[in-house]
């Protein structure tokens, strides 16, 4: 099922509602599903290969005691999160400064990623150092992925919630 980005997130806690958490498609709700967002956003980082390598194992560390706990939602988050570092990283390999589409995101698209109808910005030479915390990100996100309990409690729970 689709991300709902229709729910009152400023006011949801999905850990005490994980019924309402829907996975989505890659990042999707990375920046508004509470209360694990306050908790691993302040941990992604991927400036340097060095940055990235120690926020990519903090993340991974929290993503591990999601699991631990039986916390679907918190796991499936922090997945997110070694992802959004993986593409992040890429984007600013391919782009320098960041920008990949030309033009602001239009106000109905706000909080969602995609094209949205704007052109691709040419790329870069790509830069080694982001190309290099990119790697880092995508091998634990690879490992997360492939988790054994992660993908044990996913099945769970897309059979419990249907989603």
């Amino acid at each position: 099922m689709p991300f709902n980005y229709d729910q009152d997130f400023k006011h949801l806690n999905l850990r005490e509602q994980p019924e309402l958490y829907r996975v989505g498609k890659g990042e999707q709700g990375v920046l508004l599903v509470e209360p694990y967002k306050s908790e691993i956003l302040p941990h992604w980082r991927f400036r340097t290969p060095e940055v990235a390598r120690e926020s990519s194992e903090q993340i991974y560390a929290l993503f591990e005691a999601y699991l631990r706990q039986e916390d679907f939602v918190g796991a499936d988050m922090a997945r997110k999160f070694l992802q959004m570092g993986y593409t992040r990283a890429r984007r600013y390999a391919n782009h320098r400064g960041g920008k990949k589409y030309d033009g602001p995101v239009p106000d109905d698209k706000k909080g969602q990623s995609g094209a949205h109808g704007r052109a691709e910005l040419p790329r870069a030479p790509e830069d080694p150092e982001k190309a290099a915390a990119a790697r880092i990100f995508k091998q634990k996100w690879d490992e997360a992925r492939q988790h054994p309990d992660y993908v044990r409690q996913k099945s769970a729970f897309e059979a419990r919630y249907g989603k």
